[in-house]
This record gives C-alpha cells, sequence and structure tokens, in this order.
C-alpha cells in the first residue's frame, strides 16, 4: 500500500502575520519598560536611608555646685496663733450668754463670755456671812478672855475660825470675779466651743483666742531620725494651699525634747514671716527645713535631669569635652528637690549635660543648645 505524502503546515495569512507582529514588539516594549523602572528604583537612593555620619545630639548643660551635706527635712503641719488660749471658767456653771462669734476681732479686755452668777454669788453671800459670824464671835470672846472669863486656849481656837472664815470668802470672791471670761490681749476668736444656756464644768473650754500682736507658727511633727538634726534658730521655707507657689520664710522656734506618747513623733514649732500674705489659724502647709547641723560640709549637687542609669547608690552623668560627650560615674548620696546630691564623680564648678542626657552614650558627639528640641 503507497504511503501517503506529509502534510504542509498551512501557511498563514498576510493578516495573520501582522497582529502577530504587532503583539510581539508590544512584549518586548513592555519588558524592556519593567526593566527600565527595576534599575532605576535599584539606582536611587532608599528616603529613609542613614546618613554617612551621625549627626551630634543637641543637649543642655549646667555647672555642678555645692550645698549643705545633709538633705532638708520636709513635714506637713498645721498654721496656728503663736499664742492661743483656750479661754474657760474657774467654776462650772449655765453659760449666761457669750458675747462674741468665731473669727471675730476683739480688744484687750473685751467681756467675752459670762456664767450664770446664782451659784457664784450665793456661795459669796455664804461666806461673807460666816466671816462676819466668826469676826463678832472673836471680837466678844476677847472681852471675855479680858475678863478672865475664857481662857486662851478658847480664844486662840476663835481666832482660828476666824481666820478660816475670811480666807472661804476671799475665794468665793475670787470665783465670783472668775464667771466672766474677757480677752487676754487684743486678738482673734477663733472658735466657739460652747452654747449659751449650756451647762460647762470648771476648766472646760468655751472659747479658743488667738493673740494678734505675736504672730503665726507652723506645728508639724518629726520622727526621731530628723529630730536629732534640728536645733532652734534652724532656717525653713513653708508653702500653703492657700497661696500656691508662695514661699514664706520661717524658723525653728521650739523644738521639743519628748516624743507625743500617742503618736511617737517629736513636736516642732516654725515661727513664721508672712510679710503681706494673708494667715489663719488652721491653714495646712508644707515645710521644708534646712538642717544647720550639717555645718561646713558639703555635697555636690547637679540637677536631677543630669543623672542616668541609677543602680541603687551608683548612677553616671555625661561631661561634655568639647563636642564628645564623655560618661562619668557618680555616686549619689540623697535627692533634694529638683537635684541631686553626689558624694563622689565630680567637682564644683563641672559642666554636666541634662537635657538630652537620656539620648546619649560615651564618646557621642553633642551639640550645646539654649533649647534642645524634644526627641521622640
Amino acid at each position: 500500500m503507497p504511503t501517503p505524502p506529509p502534510r504542509r503546515a498551512p501557511r498563514p495569512s498576510p493578516r495573520r502575520a501582522t497582529v502577530v507582529r504587532a503583539v510581539a514588539r508590544a512584549v518586548a516594549a513592555g519588558v524592556a519598560s519593567g526593566t527600565l523602572a527595576l534599575l532605576a528604583a535599584c539606582s536611587a537612593p532608599a528616603p529613609d536611608a542613614p546618613a554617612a555620619t551621625s549627626a551630634a545630639t543637641p543637649v543642655r548643660v549646667a555647672q555642678a555646685t555645692r550645698g549643705p551635706a545633709l538633705p532638708p527635712i520636709a513635714a506637713d503641719g498645721l498654721v496656728a496663733h503663736e499664742d492661743e488660749v483656750r479661754l474657760s471658767f474657774k467654776v462650772g456653771g449655765v453659760l449666761r450668754r457669750v458675747e462674741v462669734e468665731e473669727g471675730q476681732a476683739v480688744r484687750r479686755g473685751q467681756v467675752l463670755a459670762v456664767i450664770d452668777l446664782a451659784e457664784g454669788g450665793a456661795q459669796a453671800t455664804q461666806a461673807r456671812e460666816a466671816a462676819g459670824k466668826a469676826a463678832r464671835d472673836l471680837a466678844r470672846r476677847e472681852r471675855l478672855h479680858a475678863e478672865d472669863v475664857i481662857s486662851t486656849t478658847q480664844l486662840e481656837d476663835l481666832r482660828t475660825q476666824d481666820a478660816v472664815a475670811r480666807a472661804a470668802l476671799a475665794a468665793a470672791s475670787f470665783n465670783l470675779g472668775q464667771s466672766t471670761i474677757v480677752a487676754p490681749r487684743d486678738g482673734v476668736v477663733q472658735r466657739r466651743l460652747a452654747e449659751e444656756r449650756e451647762a460647762v464644768g470648771a476648766g472646760t473650754p468655751v472659747l479658743v483666742f488667738g493673740a494678734r500682736d505675736t504672730g503665726f507658727v507652723l506645728r508639724v511633727a518629726l520622727a526621731d531620725r530628723d529630730v536629732v538634726n534640728v536645733a532652734p534658730g534652724d532656717r525653713a521655707t513653708v508653702v500653703t494651699d492657700a497661696h500656691p507657689g508662695r514661699e514664706i520664710p520661717a524658723r525653728v522656734s521650739e523644738v521639743s525634747a519628748a516624743a507625743d506618747p500617742r503618736s511617737g513623733l517629736f513636736p516642732v514649732e516654725l515661727a513664721l514671716e508672712p510679710g503681706a500674705l494673708r494667715l489663719v489659724s488652721g491653714m495646712l502647709a508644707r515645710a521644708r527645713i534646712a538642717p544647720a547641723a550639717a555645718g561646713t560640709a558639703q555635697l555636690i549637687y547637679v540637677p536631677v535631669g543630669a543623672v542616668v542609669e541609677g543602680d541603687g547608690r551608683r548612677a553616671a552623668v555625661y561631661v561634655p569635652a568639647g563636642d564628645i560627650a564623655r560618661r562619668r560615674e557618680v555616686q549619689v548620696a540623697f535627692l533634694a528637690p529638683g537635684q541631686v546630691a553626689l558624694a563622689a564623680g565630680v567637682a564644683a564648678g563641672a559642666t554636666v549635660v541634662t537635657d538630652g542626657a537620656l539620648y546619649l552614650g560615651d564618646g557621642d558627639r553633642v551639640r550645646i543648645v539654649a533649647d534642645a528640641p524634644a526627641r521622640n
């Protein structure tokens, strides 16, 4: 059987050949365009690429200074009149009237309160009558003694009775005079502790009076570890909630030699120098006492922002040497308001980095500016 002749591929038509060549040219153009774009992207620098050399860190600096070797002692307390008196009656009774109100200014000798005089007056009358009778009996018996009617012993007994009666009259008269409370000096009625028609006992406070001419004090309580470093005359500053940001100069005026048995703390008084600031008894205030017990011993103080990498008593500061920051080991003694006292590491007058110290390492370049920009 004869073999059939091989089949020939059909020849494309002229129109089909034109379409194929157009598609090939488009694909080639797209590949070339993509290749050029990729090469351009690889050759361009990245927008966040780091600079070849690190820029200097902007910082602010301060000088190390000398300060006391003991930390300031902080304490809270209440403002009060230095001469504050609780006024009361010597004898008990019914409060007849109270002439003043809380906060009222009064003058020396002004009547403040009066107790009912009925009981005191009756006691004074009894004592007066008893003293009169004793005096009459003594006079009569002296005449009888002169006539040898009674013995000398009997006469002496009558004389004793007369003396006792006169003493009782003096006591009753004194108690009667204590039935009125008067202002001991110019001042202010701070508190009124009883109302009219109340029964008050002998010595029970009725009014709290503050003298105007003796000034104000701040009463605080200190622990034993603090009170041993405080002495009368030590300077202090006081800030009240009523006058925030206004420091009141003060000095230690009294230091108790015994602790309060209820709290175990030692009472201390600070005399205030308020100037034009208005103070009233009962204000809450905070004191910061600078003990003079530190003597001439001093430590080095740096701003708190200069100390980094704290570990117990060990820490570090950065000292600029030209435009290079050098790390310096320091020993912390204690913390003070806004500052750190150092026992070793830097000398007085040394320049230390404050703002920006947290971003530094030993040998980093720095640029000292007046106001360092914030770092994110």
